[in-house]
């Protein structure tokens, strides 16, 4: 193990004061911005990299499953509800995960006076989540789920899937009769 990564355990250790839940052996890479460490939980074995921004604001919570791996300058923000990253997660670097919107309904008026609006958002078990991407507000993908680089997604995707573009789509599923997996065409995708 890299020397730097025993520093990153002993955070993770003394973290478990400030979180709702900090598993055993998880571990955070500094810097990275935390705001409301009381409603984050982690779950073991997670592994964090430098350069997490992760916000849990109003009465949001998040929780984060076991032996999960979010890589470096990745931002999640929840607000108002929860947001659930599953087991066996893999994150990419400069991935953006939200289960909040900014309205926009007053075009005289700047977005960020007109409020926000908050939609269930979901990471199944094992799912692979690719650089780049942006998990919008009311995605929720089924277990696991693979989302190309760069990748917006939003919407509700079945377990064994594979998710790219903008916006994203299904372009691969997993059929568990034939143990292959099997390209969709377009007119097939919803």
């Amino acid at each position: 193990m890299h020397p730097v990564k025993y520093f990153w355990i002993m955070r993770g250790l003394f973290s478990k004061i400030f979180f709702k839940h900090f598993g055993n052996m998880s571990y955070l890479g500094k810097p990275l911005y935390i705001e409301g460490k009381r409603k984050i939980s982690v779950g073991n074995r997670t592994r964090i990299f430098p350069g997490l921004r992760m916000e849990a604001l109003q009465d949001a919570s998040i929780h984060i499953g076991s032996n999960t791996v979010i890589e470096q300058n990745v931002h999640i923000i929840s607000m108002g509800s929860d947001l659930t990253i599953g087991d066996d997660v893999t994150i990419a670097p400069n991935v953006f995960i939200t289960n909040v919107n900014h309205n926009y309904q007053d075009p005289q008026k700047s977005v960020m006076d007109q409020g926000y609006s908050m939609k269930k958002t979901a990471i199944g078990d094992g799912c692979f989540i690719g650089y780049g991407a942006a998990i919008q507000a009311g995605t929720v993908l089924g277990k696991h789920c693979i989302v190309g680089s760069n990748a917006v997604v939003k919407g509700v995707f079945p377990d064994n899937c594979v998710i790219v573009g903008i916006p994203a789509r299904i372009v691969k599923k997993y059929d568990p009769e034939s143990n292959k997996w099997e390209s969709v065409k377009s007119e097939e995708i919803k």
